[in-house]
């Protein structure tokens, strides 16, 4: 039997036009107890075209890599939890 599961990630973007800045937060839900989240920040230059969608992007690919970081420590972790060893997973 194929054992299946749902896994979301749930992204929220705040802008904060008096600082220039795009703040995202990623947020992990899974099946157990694991709660991973991811931040990223985009700054606009005073001189740049104000145009949101780039400053989202930014921000949200940020708060993601963010996120493949902690699951990858997370995971990391539960291993040497197992094995006892110290190991190193390469992304």
């Amino acid at each position: 039997m194929i054992a299946s599961r749902h896994w979301s990630v749930e992204i929220f973007i705040d802008e904060h036009e008096d600082e220039r800045t795009t703040h995202a937060e990623a947020r992990l839900h899974t099946n157990d107890k694991t709660q991973l989240v991811g931040r990223g920040t985009a700054r606009r230059n005073p001189g740049d075209t104000d145009i949101a969608e780039i400053g989202d992007e930014l921000a949200v690919a940020r708060a993601l890599s963010s996120l493949a970081h902690e699951l990858l420590d997370a995971a990391t972790s539960d291993i040497e939890q197992i094995t006892h060893e110290h190991i190193h997973l390469h992304s």
